[in-house]
């Protein structure tokens, strides 16, 4: 059985986070290990507390996993503080890790803040040069590439602006966005780019979409496919997932991770 790390944040409420990312390699029929970043207190209606794990157990967590049994692929979601971004960017490289997709949370579907000052500059300086994939959403994007992301034509550019950043490939979501469709663009690290189109679906309750589809691409990325297989994959996994039509709690619920997956 392959295996797939998610370092990231824990989600006490179950929608995102570790919890979302276990449940996505579950569904996966992959073994799902993880290395926690923060703890926090949060529902589908905000986020309450955050608590930092301290970056020297962060590291010793995902060398101990490696040691062990070693991952096919590594998902790296929430990251909220610049040492602990530096720590995992070590201890990933020291490990020789592959197939790394990065997912740049700043941001909770509620819309509180995920990561302090500094984390995203360091984010971006240490974890992108080792990434496979980077999956930032509309408002992530607007943040890297430094401009604002209002068409297809703007989440072109700034996927181009954002892999200068990185040697791997990088999707910029359109989930944000306020069109009637949710299409992705990736742009492949050989310079092509290719537009996935969907459907938006009818659901308030997207807690956690980002960290499954990180999460979903990982796996297919330790199945073996190719960058572009994985997230036609994974996106399919997500839309099922909304499709289903999972309505928990009192704000933007959480998935249905267990449809089928994707590959």
């Amino acid at each position: 059985m392959k295996a797939v790390l998610s370092i990231a944040g824990s989600d006490s409420s179950g929608g995102a986070g570790i919890q979302a990312d276990i449940k996505t390699i579950e569904a996966h029929r992959l073994f799902a290990e993880t290395a926690i970043t923060a703890l926090t207190a949060q529902n589908t209606t905000g986020v309450f507390g955050v608590e930092n794990v301290p970056p020297a157990f962060v590291e010793q967590q995902i060398d101990v996993v490696f040691d062990d049994i070693r991952p096919d692929a590594v998902k790296v979601g929430m990251v909220s503080s610049g040492d602990i971004a530096a720590t995992i960017a070590r201890a990933l490289s020291r490990n020789g890790a592959r197939n790394i997709v990065v997912d740049p949370v700043m941001v909770a579907t509620s819309g509180s803040a995920l990561a302090e000052g500094g984390a995203v500059a360091t984010l971006v300086d240490k974890l992108f040069p080792l990434a496979a994939v980077v999956t930032p959403n509309i408002p992530e994007a607007c943040a890297l590439a430094g401009f604002p992301v209002e068409s297809e034509a703007d989440m072109e550019r700034a996927a181009v602006a954002i892999a200068s950043l990185t040697p791997g490939a990088v999707l910029v979501k359109g989930g944000h966005g306020s069109s009637a469709t949710a299409s992705d663009y990736l742009l492949l690290p050989d310079g092509s780019g290719v537009w996935l189109r969907a459907a938006r679906v009818d659901n308030p309750n997207t807690h956690g979409t980002g960290c499954t589809l990180s999460s979903a691409i990982a796996c297919g990325l330790a199945k073996g496919l190719s960058i572009e297989d994985a997230v036609r994959a994974a996106k399919a996994y997500l839309t099922r997932a909304l499709e289903a039509q999972l309505d928990l709690g009192r704000g933007s619920g959480p998935l249905d991770h267990g449809v089928e997956p994707g590959c």
